[in-house]
Formats: structure tokens, sequence, C-alpha cells
């Protein structure tokens, strides 16, 4: 008698063959709701020492160490925060932060341009959802800069002057 696997299981699995498949682990996201349980303020403070080496400009930190140890930084690769959520993506969940071979996404831009494929490898995702990410970002440029146009024309159109109806 065969025994049916639960979806669990088969989901497991699938999981289990696709992280092989790939080398890597997806990205794990920890909700705001989770961490406002705990209370971050108990007995942690603020090291001055250490936020007076924290980099201001990019200038500052071009020829910092690397891998980059400021985490919190908005264009480290190792978290994202949501503004809109308060959610934390951690991308590299199998990774420490000094673990990451690019760990600052201005170093990356500074290269030069990458392809789909380098670009996944650096940010843990397909290249078909660096695909979507990339068509949607033209997207909305498009349409700012057509907005844009619309407006601008329609500004510095004369308007027909009103005619009296008899």
């Amino acid at each position: 008698m065969t025994e049916n696997p639960s979806a669990e299981d088969r989901d497991a699995g699938q999981a289990t063959a696709a992280s092989s498949r790939q080398g890597k682990r997806r990205s794990r996201t920890i909700a705001a709701r989770r961490l406002s349980k705990v209370d971050f303020s108990d007995g942690l403070e603020i090291d001055e020492s250490l936020e007076a080496l924290r980099p201001r400009t990019r200038a500052d930190c071009a020829e910092g160490p690397r891998p980059c140890p400021w985490v919190a930084c908005k264009y480290h690769l190792y978290l994202d925060v949501s503004t809109r959520t308060g959610s934390i993506k951690l991308n590299f969940p199998d990774l420490e932060p000094w673990e990451l071979q690019d760990s600052c996404v201005l170093d990356v831009a500074d290269k030069g341009p990458v392809t789909l494929e380098d670009v996944g490898r650096i940010m843990n995702l397909t290249r078909e959802r660096i695909r979507q990410l990339e068509q949607a970002a033209s997207t909305r440029i498009k349409d700012t800069r057509l907005a844009r146009e619309y407006e601008k024309f329609t500004l510095e159109r004369p308007r027909p002057e009103e005619t009296p109806s008899t």
C-alpha cells in the first residue's frame, strides 16, 4: 500500500529540492508585529564612539572595510526594512553579514553594468524576479515622466478665451 505524503511534507520536499538546486536559501521576513513583543531598549545603550565612526557619505564609506560592517545602512545587502510595514527581510538567512561577497549596493553600482544573473546572485533573487522589478521600475519612471510632460504641456498651452454666449 502506498502512503500519500501530506501537503506539508510535499512542500518541505519541494523547498529542499529547490534550495539544493539553487545552492542558496530563500530570504526570510520577520514581521513587525513579532518584533513589537521585544523591547530593544532594555539595557542597550548607543555607543557614541561607534556612532562617530559610522560613515555619513559615500566618500566616507567607499574606502571602508569590506564586507561593510554597517548592516543598518539602507544600501547594505544583508537586510531590507520595509518603510510601509516595518518588517525586516533577511536576504541571506544562511550567512552572517561578514560572509557576504558583495555587501553594498553602491559598490556593485560602481562596478558598472551587470547581468540579471549577477543581480539575482547579489540580491538572492531569481533572474525572473529581477526582470519583473526592472520592468515595474521602468514603467513607474515612464509614467512619472509622461505625467510631468502632460502637466508641462497643459500649463504652457494658452487657454481659449471665453466667448460670451448670446
